[in-house]
């Protein structure tokens, strides 16, 4: 009964003098809800070496001193307070889970606090130290709360002025676990274009909003469905983002104190288009060694003479007779620089044994740089426009004029664009049972292919 009507107090006094807790700087703190004798005897950095990677209960009398960085007053947190290791420049931080209401009250954002470790249990979470409580399920320990009525005797607030905390500025691909639980602004961002206008939360629900930067680098902004700002609209613009960095399996998260530490003054990125079509590229070899299966191979070229970002693009593959696409290659990843090839390989280490180098992509078998000489192909574009083609698919190559069984076909080198419909004048087509015109010479790796070379 003391210990209620002593929080009480406190709790009024706070409102009293810190009226607008987030935003405080330079309040004392009253001498009698607050420490001047406690030190500090142990780092973040040195709680990190006693951590054996195990929930266990801290029996030493350890104080750490850090400073608060996550605010509840606008209700986009609760039951967590994240504290970190300085009030500028932070190098690590921590949650401390807590069974505790309308926190910022008794511990305002910017505090200095003294931590009494000794009772309190130390985990991981999504890469994240947290203290606190326990719980058990199922014989497994984890952090849990810290009951509101002993928050107190290990939450301490020292006497030293009350400041705003300075966060450090960001791009989001900079981000890293170092910064997680401390205060960070985050530079250059916005909400993606179908989100504007959007709640910043579904009502009680836990909310993420994705943001942007103008390299499309991702960061996910999490909302309460219970906070202040739940209904609010996202704001349209580009700027800066200031909040707590968190994280979710290889995702970073941040949350904002309150919708004031989001500040978009500038116009949003503009689009640079990242996919981009050309006659240019086209197939120039196939390959199905008579000698060595694991030797076969596609190779593209690019005619132009600047490079092409392959964004977008993909290789088809019809087996046999089929009409519809058997397997596919995404080429999204890669680069064709001008006047060079690109070589496909579906056995990476049985093509650098054969032919001394390393294909430019390693690609499953089965793959359609995995052909027998009767399949067909397609080169597509990012826009889903068939460039190029060989073969005629639907048909099966064997006995016609596109089937390079045992054999090679190459794109004659007086071609210098694609064809988005099979045109055997443009190949030399070398086989074992194909069709007249063709040139009935199987073919053996690695003397008789030239992968990587237009010749």
């Amino acid at each position: 009964m003391k210990k209620n009507i002593l929080l009480i107090v406190l709790v009024l006094v706070q409102v009293l003098m810190v009226s607008t807790c987030v935003k405080t700087s330079g309040f004392e703190i009253p001498k009698s809800i607050c420490s001047e004798d406690m030190q500090s005897n142990i780092s973040f950095e040195e709680l990190d070496t006693i951590y054996d990677g195990e929930v266990f209960q801290i029996q030493q009398d350890l104080i750490m001193e850090g400073y608060i960085a996550s605010s509840d007053r606008a209700g986009n947190f609760f039951g967590v307070i994240h504290i970190q290791n300085q009030r500028q420049n932070p190098s690590m931080g921590l949650e401390l889970l807590m069974d505790l209401r309308e926190v910022h009250l008794l511990y305002p954002a910017g505090s200095k606090v003294l931590v009494q470790l000794k009772g309190l249990f130390i985990g991981k979470r999504n890469d994240t130290f947290q203290i606190g409580g326990v719980f058990n399920a199922f014989g497994n320990l984890s952090v849990g709360r810290l009951p509101s009525s002993i928050v107190q005797e290990h939450l301490i607030l020292s006497c030293d002025m009350i400041t705003e905390l300075t966060p450090a500025t960001y791009a989001v691909a900079d981000l890293n676990d170092n910064l997680l639980s401390t205060l960070v602004q985050i530079e250059g961002v916005e909400f993606k274009e179908e989100l504007v206008g959007l709640p910043f939360a579904a009502p009680k629900e836990e909310t993420e909003r994705i943001m942007i930067d103008c390299n499309k680098n991702e960061l996910a902004l999490l909302n309460s469905g219970f906070s202040d700002f739940q209904s609010t609209p996202l704001p349209d613009g580009n700027g800066n983002v200031m909040g707590v960095l968190s994280k979710k399996g290889n995702q970073y998260l941040l949350a904002i104190n309150d919708e004031d530490d989001i500040n978009f003054l500038n116009e949003r990125c503009i689009e640079v288009p990242d996919e981009f079509s050309s006659e240019r590229l086209f197939i120039s070899e196939l390959a199905d060694p008579d000698n060595n299966s694991g030797a076969r191979f596609v190779e593209l070229y690019n005619e132009d003479m600047a490079s092409l970002s392959l964004n977008g693009w993909s290789l088809r593959r019809y087996t046999n007779a089929n009409t519809e696409v058997s397997s596919e290659v995404d080429l999204s990843d890669f680069v064709i620089e001008g006047k060079s090839t690109l070589v496909l390989s579906p056995n990476a280490t049985e093509f650098e044994n054969v032919y001394g180098f390393a294909p430019d992509i390693a690609v499953s078998t089965n793959s359609p740089a995995d052909s027998n000489g009767d399949d067909n192909l397609e080169l597509v574009d990012p826009f889903g426009v068939v460039i190029d083609v060989f073969g005629v698919p639907g048909e099966d190559g064997s006995g016609t004029n596109h089937e390079f069984e045992d054999g090679r076909a190459m794109r004659k080198l007086s071609i210098t664009s694609s064809n988005a419909s099979f045109t055997f004048g443009e190949w030399i087509i070398c086989n074992d049972t194909g069709a007249e015109g063709t040139m009935k010479a199987t073919k053996k790796a690695p003397d008789d292919y030239t992968p990587g070379a237009r010749n």
